[in-house]
């Protein structure tokens, strides 16, 4: 079946509306047909839209659609929004067209709609009422709380197409029963809910199939898209060959290849109608089940009777699956129990009655189970809310049918298009006459074909050919297709409708077999062979299999074959008579409808786009039956319109009407009429609408319009350029105006601009000149730069020429961080220039300078005062001189050389006595010398193991720490220098080990007295005089002047 899909490959029709293209793409109404008698014309006109890809054409109200088998551009949501906006006939004809007008009609005026679709199988049935269905959910879409049950609306074809569609010879995806499907509205307009009836579903396809066609859809689609672990369950291997109910498939490669996929979107849609997991697992129980029936085989034992093989795995797989007793379902698959008046026989089937059984089983389980998945369908589309809900049914029932051989599916089919076609008649006068009426026209009684008496002669009571059928099911003995036969013979040889092989002229007879008859339909005359009627009539399943079936623990199964279905012994109503019975409800559902009609039509055989089989076609349109419907629709008038919509579009024919009327519409239309000199018989005038009887007298109206367009073109030309150049004429003149403001505005501003400029250089150079020895911003910059010029003009000749000149000369604002560096740079430079220069002995005194200011400074109160003197070699008077000369000459080694003397006073350990001493420093040893005339040695001390201490105070304390390894040593040496800072750093500038110095802050020191056994204390105070003596207490109190 062709999809109508988008596609942007195919172009979208753009001729549509007008009517003076007919010749190219015929008219959209085949009630503007001139010749519309003629079938050949009907099909013409059909061929010349279907090759511009325009499937649609009306027949009034009425939709004839042709199958494109490909995808076309036009059901997207741009057409969705157009048909939503436009009125029935504003648009060309589509099926949205159809929908759009059943669903207003309802939303609006709230009578209930029903839309029937009928046609072949491979017409397009089922998309098109897929079609109905999506752009109600598009046209819902801004509703609230609608989206769950339009995704179940949806959801639903998948699952439907699965159970009850099948590949046919004519179709790859034909709906093998009929449906109708009410959709359900709250007060919004909103869908909320639906309800499915469906119809003779070809159950007689789960055992049989034509060559090259195939069974149920679900079959195949659980065979290739059950994974291992399902199929493993179910007992099934992925290969329809296997199965005697599917294994004359065919090799339709691409069909194989959708199959998987198409499983995977029924498990999909099945979740979304709310079918749980267990009830889905039990619906694939109940296929892999009739895959198993099928290829039950049966032996013929000695007495002729058919019997089950012990070890046969099929019967064993299908009551595991049905969760049946086995040797239960073996017995009731091979034997017959008869209940006859209390009496009850059970006895065993023959081969061929065994087969039947096994047919009418798995024919009965699937029917059954398709039967439950729609009231399955049904409860989960049920509205929350219990309300009565206004509804549209969509009817997607087959066509009218007429094969090489018709059976009694055809005969059924055949019936339900004759109750369709009246139901058409009936419901499209009563039509005609309401408007006739609104409109006040006088009503013409209209000719048209009843075909009252067809139906009467299908289902007459007691006698018409359903009754016979149920007569010859129902009489005692051997009733067979022949006798049913001849018994019409017997009863309707006289009726004009009916048609036996005794009645036939000789023509006839030699295509017409004895077992067959032909009813004149009103489509047509169909022939059909009796063979099967009676036992397709009966759907006779045993009662055995029955009860088996009911004690099933499949709970759908279970549900299907009720206990007290096999237990009643009340012959159910025959498959015709229930088909009938259907019938007539739906009929009844539908005459309280308002009706739209769909006709499908398809264009070829082959399934394939762009090829139109005029005989083909013809086929379809006699036994749809268009023709009649064209001609019951243009007994009247052909074309019918509101007077303001043919007003506005034919008013230029007429000077009263151009360009605008005052009056009113109709008095409008009435100067149109009069204009364009309608005959009396050519045209009515109702109450809002003018209705033409022939379309010639429209075309003559529509050409003259088109011609007239020649002369409003050239009028409307004139008054056009007239009003352009008018146009560009102001444009021009609001342009200059524009422009020369603009240039003014520019001038001006420049002007502005430039007197700005100059006032702001003017502002910016006072300013700048008060701010010139401030921070730098945009107003100084410049004098700042003039500034830093003359600043440093001024430096190069007035730099510090001494290294003890700190002066520098001031500078601006801006050039405080560069004097500041440059400040630092010529103070490194005249420093290093100073160093450059001097001599040995001034390098000498200026590093023992620096040595003492790291090691004093800060520390030592005293520091100030040795700043300014150079440090002396020689403290000691001249009378000592000759003294040290003598000593160092005679007692001091050769490799020491002296380096400092200087008087000192030595305080005794013990009672801190003053004693007058000569402290020589070599490059070795420390030296304390006592006498006047002649030195004697008191100590001598290694000066790398000597450690000194000394108070931060003004005083001149040394106390130099002698190591216990020095045994000669009793104690340390406890000292009052008077040039105490001097000397210490030329100890230390010899030994250069600046550690070895202490200066302690904490107002006591100790000392050792002997070996460091015993401690001394030495008081450190502040005050004046300052002097060193021992204290009351017997410590050595040291009294540092206050500076």
């Amino acid at each position: 079946m062709g999809e109508f899909q988008l596609d942007r490959a195919v172009p979208k029709p753009t001729m549509e509306k007008n009517l003076h293209n007919r010749d190219v793409v015929g008219v959209q109404d085949f009630v503007l047909l001139e010749n519309f008698e003629s079938e050949e014309a009907f099909v013409d006109n059909l061929k010349r839209r279907y090759k511009e890809n325009l499937i649609y054409t009306y027949i009034g109200q009425v939709l004839v659609a042709v199958n494109p088998y490909k995808n076309l551009p036009i059901y997207g949501p741009a057409e969705v929004k157009e048909y939503s906006r436009s009125h029935f006939f504003e648009a060309p004809p589509h099926i949205y067209a159809i929908a759009d007008n059943a669903y207003l009609s309802l939303k609006d005026e709230h009578r209930e709609q029903c839309i029937l679709i009928s046609g072949e199988s491979g017409s397009g049935k089922t998309e098109s009422s897929k079609k109905i269905i999506e752009y109600i959910a598009a046209r819902t879409e801004h509703l609230r709380n609608v989206h769950v049950v339009k995704e179940k609306l949806l959801q639903s074809n998948p699952v439907l197409e699965s159970f009850g569609n099948a590949k046919t010879n004519k179709n790859e995806n034909s709906s093998r029963f009929g449906k109708y499907m009410d959709i359900q509205f709250n007060y919004e307009g909103g869908p909320v809910g639906g309800n499915i009836i469906n119809y003779l579903l070809e159950k007689s396809r789960v055992v049989s199939q034509v060559q090259g066609e195939r069974n149920f859809h679900i079959f195949y689609q659980l065979l290739a898209g059950g994974d291992a672990n399902t199929l493993n369950r179910l007992k099934l291997e992925n290969n329809p060959e296997m199965y005697n109910y599917t294994k004359d498939c065919g090799k339709n490669d691409t069909l194989k290849s959708k199959d998987g996929t198409q499983f995977k979107a029924v498990l999909k849609a099945m979740d979304t109608i709310e079918i749980g997991k267990k009830d889905q697992d039990e619906i694939f129980d109940i296929i892999a089940s009739i895959l198993h029936i099928g290829n039950i085989k049966f032996v013929i034992n000695e007495n002729g009777n058919a019997e089950v093989l012990n070890h046969d795995a099929n019967t064993e797989n299908i009551a595991k699956l049905l969760g049946c007793n086995l040797n239960q379902l073996r017995d009731a698959l091979t034997h017959r129990t008869i209940d006859a008046r209390g009496d009850v026989v059970t006895s065993p089937l023959s081969g061929e009655l065994a087969q039947f059984a096994r047919n009418a089983l798995a024919k009965a389980i699937y029917d059954r189970l398709f039967t439950w998945l729609v009231s399955k369908l049904n409860s989960s589309l049920q509205p929350t809310e219990r309300n009565i809900n206004p509804v549209i049914g969509i009817l997607d029932i087959y066509g009218f049918e007429v094969f090489k051989k018709n059976s009694f599916e055809q005969f059924c089919i055949n019936f339900c298009n004759e109750k369709l076609q009246q139901l058409f008649i009936h419901l499209t006068l009563k039509s005609e006459q309401e408007e006739y009426l609104r409109e006040g026209i006088v009503w013409e009684p209209i000719k048209f074909f009843n075909n009252q008496i067809i139906c009467d002669l299908i289902e007459e009571k007691h006698k018409g050919i359903i009754a016979f059928m149920d007569e010859e099911c129902l009489r005692p003995g051997v009733p067979t297709d022949l006798s049913f036969l001849a018994k019409m013979n017997k009863h309707l040889a006289s009726h004009d409708h009916f048609i036996g092989h005794m009645k036939a002229d000789l023509k006839t007879q030699k295509s017409m077999g004895r077992d067959e008859f032909c009813l004149v339909h009103y489509a047509g005359d169909v022939t059909y062979n009796v063979t099967g009627f009676l036992e397709k009539n009966n759907d006779l399943l045993f009662r055995d299999l029955r009860e088996v079936m009911s004690q099933s623990t499949n709970s759908i199964v279970a549900k299907c074959f009720s206990n007290t279905e096999w237990q009643n012994k009340k012959r159910p109503d025959t498959a015709v008579t229930q088909f009938k019975n259907s019938l007539n409800d739906l009929v009844k559902i539908l005459m309280g409808k308002e009706p739209s009609y769909v006709r499908c039509i398809k264009p070829n055989n082959l399934q394939v786009g762009g090829q139109f089989d005029d005989k083909v076609v013809t086929h379809q349109v006699k036994y749809l039956g268009l023709m009649e419907n064209l001609r019951v629709r243009r007994a009247g008038f052909a074309y019918r319109r509101p007077y303001e919509l043919f007003l506005q579009r034919y008013k230029c024919l007429s000077k009263a009407t151009w360009p605008n009327y005052r009056g009113s519409p109709k008095d409008g239309v009435n100067e149109l009429i009069k204009a364009l000199k309608y005959g009396e018989d050519e045209y009515r005038m109702g109450n809002t609408k003018l209705f033409i009887r022939f379309p010639k007298t429209l075309f003559n109206t529509e050409d003259a319009f088109q011609a007239k367009k020649n002369d409003l073109a050239a009028i409307i030309q004139s008054h056009w350029k007239g009003l352009m150049q008018r146009r560009r004429f102001l444009i021009m003149r609001r342009s200059a105006i524009v422009i020369q403001k603009w240039v003014r505005r520019f001038l001006a501003q420049r002007e502005r601009e430039r007197r700005k400029k100059a006032a702001e250089t003017i502002r910016r150079f006072i300013k700048g000149f008060i701010t010139r020895n401030g921070p730098p911003n945009e107003d100084n910059k410049n004098f700042i730069e003039i500034a830093k010029s003359h600043w440093l003009k001024k430096l190069a000749t007035s730099l510090p020429k001494h290294v003890l000149d700190k002066s520098w000369p001031p500078c601006p604002f801006a050039c405080k961080e560069a004097s500041e560096h440059l400040h630092r740079m010529h103070c490194n430079h005249i420093a290093r220039k100073y160093r450059l220069a001097l001599d040995p002995k001034k390098k000498k005194q200026l590093e023992m300078k620096v040595m003492a200011e790291s090691l004093f400074k800060g520390k030592k109160k005293s520091y100030q005062k040795s700043l300014g003197p150079w440090f002396q070699n020689e403290r000691v008077s001249s009378i000592q001189l000759p003294l040290i000369q003598g000593f160092t000459g005679s007692s001091m080694p050769k490799d020491e050389t002296l380096q400092y003397s200087t008087e000192v006073i030595k305080y005794d350990r013990k009672q801190y006595k003053p004693r007058d001493r000569v402290l020589l420093v070599t490059n070795k040893a420390m030296y304390l010398l006592d006498g006047k005339k002649e030195f004697k040695l008191k100590h001598r001390l290694p000066l790398d193991v000597l450690e000194h201490v000394v108070t931060n105070e003004t005083d001149g304390l040394l106390m130099v720490k002698i190591p216990p390894a020095l045994k000669k040593d009793k104690g340390d040496l406890i000292l009052s220098v008077p040039h105490l800072i001097e000397a210490v750093i030329k100890i230390l500038d010899i030994t250069k080990k600046t550690s070895s110095l202490s200066i302690v802050d904490t107002g006591s020191i100790t000392h050792s007295l002997v070996n460091g056994k015993q401690v001394g204390l030495i008081e450190v105070k502040t005050g004046n005089p300052a002097s060193i003596a021992r204290a009351k207490n017997g410590h050595l109190l040291v009294v540092a002047a206050t500076p």
